[in-house]
């Protein structure tokens, strides 16, 4: 039975129907009156008690309380509400040396079958150091050539194809030169990438390592010998040591070393 005026008889009188009371979240600095005891002040914190979540409140003149934090017990603007603690904000994503969305609690893929060369130990260093989460993410593993003369024989006995391609990266790769006479037609399964400075630490931008620019070491001379010599970083070895700790991201080195990577990256995880 129902009326136009009073709707469900059976239902109860309209004032005794429960009010539905908003849900307010207590960010800090928000203003609010404790309905029973009338003391009004800004949200300053939580604690958690045996007896349940309270928020703690802060008058302005030096009095902080705890109050329960029940059902309607609170009034904003005069009406009740009851309060809960914020949800915390999302955590913002943390980037990799290389820029990319770094893994949290990565575990480490199991390597793929293709593979990434480099020419020498500090190439491998350097990649590692910038690129060594996006490789383990990848399951991609890097090993040294010790030296590009390596790569024909190194080829024949790794024998490239479908799923199992080789990224090379060479150094002094410009036109004419020995590094790209050894380094062509080596089939679609291999791909080489490189940059033109004569060594890997020349990729490492000067402003990194606290130079205006790379010294000019006369064709000939031992190159790292003579950068040191120059810039008086004593031996290679502690040239070394001051190039590599100079390098913390990707914004560290240049261009055509970043490029080469991700080129070499993306070809060896790229489904044949």
């Amino acid at each position: 039975m129902r009326s136009e005026n009073y709707g469900d008889i059976y239902s109860g009188h309209r004032r005794k129907a429960k009010v539905a009371i908003p849900v307010v979240a207590a960010e800090r600095d928000l203003v609010v009156e404790d309905a029973a005891t009338g003391f009004c002040g800004a949200v300053v914190g939580f604690e958690r008690t045996y007896d349940g979540e309270f928020v703690r409140l802060d008058d302005g003149r030096g009095r902080v309380r705890l109050f329960a934090m029940r059902e309607a017990a609170f009034l904003i603007d005069g009406k009740p509400v009851t309060l809960t603690k914020p949800t915390a904000a999302p955590k913002a994503a943390t980037k990799s040396a290389s820029g990319s969305t770094r893994v949290e609690g990565l575990r480490a893929r199991v390597a793929r079958g293709s593979r990434i060369w480099v020419e020498g130990v500090h190439d491998a260093a350097l990649v590692e150091r910038v690129w060594g989460h996006d490789l383990r993410v990848e399951g991609v593993v890097v090993e040294q050539l010790d030296g590009l003369d390596h790569l024909s024989p190194r080829l024949a006995e790794f024998g490239p194809g479908k799923g199992a391609r080789v990224g090379v990266l060479v150094d002094h790769l410009v036109t004419g030169s020995k590094e790209t006479q050894l380094t062509t037609g080596l089939g679609p399964h291999v791909l080489v990438t490189g940059h033109p400075f004569i060594d890997v630490w020349q990729a490492v931008r000067p402003s990194a390592v606290g130079i205006d620019a790379w010294p000019t070491v006369p064709r000939g001379e031992d190159w790292k010998t003579g950068i040191c010599a120059r810039l008086g970083w004593g031996t290679p070895q502690d040239g070394w040591r001051r190039v590599y700790n100079a390098v913390t991201s990707f914004r560290d080195l240049e261009a055509p070393l970043i490029g080469a990577v991700e080129r070499l990256i993306d070809f060896v995880t790229e489904v044949d």
